[in-house]
């Protein structure tokens, strides 16, 4: 089984506003044609008419079991009422983790603000996944986005898991030792690639993730997700298929990583 642990239902490219439901269709086409079967969607720090809230989204997939909803937190706007929300969400476990978008926005993820955000996910013992390396839009400010930042929240929150999301891409060895250095920090491989990968890059980044493993000292710091519909997901998926793990480090990848962490309701995989 495979769980895509970083999804989106936001419309990057269309012109006109595509529906939810519309968006929702073309994402479990991708599931079945890449043989994925259950993917947690990321909700945007923005809301507008191509990115949905938070509390639309866990309407939308109210009916779908195969869906999770992780939110998205924005450092610049959120309010009271909207943390109220979110904690109501996570009490009735509809939310499986939090999201924040360093980089999209200027903060640094040990914003003393933000405080309130790591005292929820302790709450609730839901991991926090943080934006980290490159932005897909030219705007982002790339200091703020290093996984260098993370370690002192890592340090100073030790109760939180987070989640370094896209390996901190492009500073990998610097992610691998907040890792390696922090039993509370796991990272994903998602949005290494626009669309899929060539067949040059899946040899660079296949080497590149291989030496990440062997940093980090354990494959159980690892998740597998796509950032689909930026990346493709069948594309993604082959690419992890040839990396020749061991079929325990790619269950962990692929699997039960995602499975423990988020505490889907799944059942457990073979070699648990």
């Amino acid at each position: 089984m495979i769980i895509d642990c970083h999804v989106h239902l936001n419309n990057y490219h269309e012109q006109v506003a595509v529906s939810l439901d519309q968006s929702l269709d073309k994402l479990q086409a991708a599931m079945g044609e890449a043989g994925v079967d259950y993917a947690l969607v990321l909700t945007s720090y923005l809301v507008s008419p191509h990115r949905p809230s938070t509390a639309e989204v866990v309407k939308a997939i109210a009916s779908i079991p195969n869906l999770g909803v992780v939110a998205g937190i924005s450092y610049e706007n959120y309010r009271q009422r909207d943390l109220r929300e979110l904690a109501d969400f996570l009490e009735q476990g509809l939310v499986k983790g939090l999201k924040l978008y360093p980089g999209y926005e200027p903060f640094f993820p040990h914003d003393k603000r933000l405080k309130v955000v790591y005292d929820l996910a302790e709450e609730f013992d839901v991991p926090v996944m943080i934006h980290s390396g490159d932005t897909y839009s030219a705007k982002g400010k790339l200091k703020y986005s290093h996984p260098l930042e993370i370690d002192e929240v890592a340090v100073d929150h030790p109760n939180v898991k987070f989640v370094i999301c896209h390996l901190g891409n492009p500073w990998l060895t610097d992610c691998m030792e907040v890792v390696y250095k922090n039993a509370n920090v796991h990272t994903d491989i998602s949005g290494l690639v626009l669309g899929t990968f060539t067949e040059a890059f899946e040899d660079y980044m296949s080497d590149e993730i291989k030496d990440a493993i062997i940093y980090a000292g354990d494959p159980k710091f690892f998740l597998f997700g796509t950032d689909w519909p930026i990346c493709s997901m069948t594309s993604y998926v082959k690419f992890v298929q040839q990396l020749g793990l061991s079929s325990e480090a790619y269950h962990l990848m692929m699997y039960e990583n995602a499975r423990r962490l988020f505490k889907l309701p799944l059942p457990a995989g073979p070699s648990t």
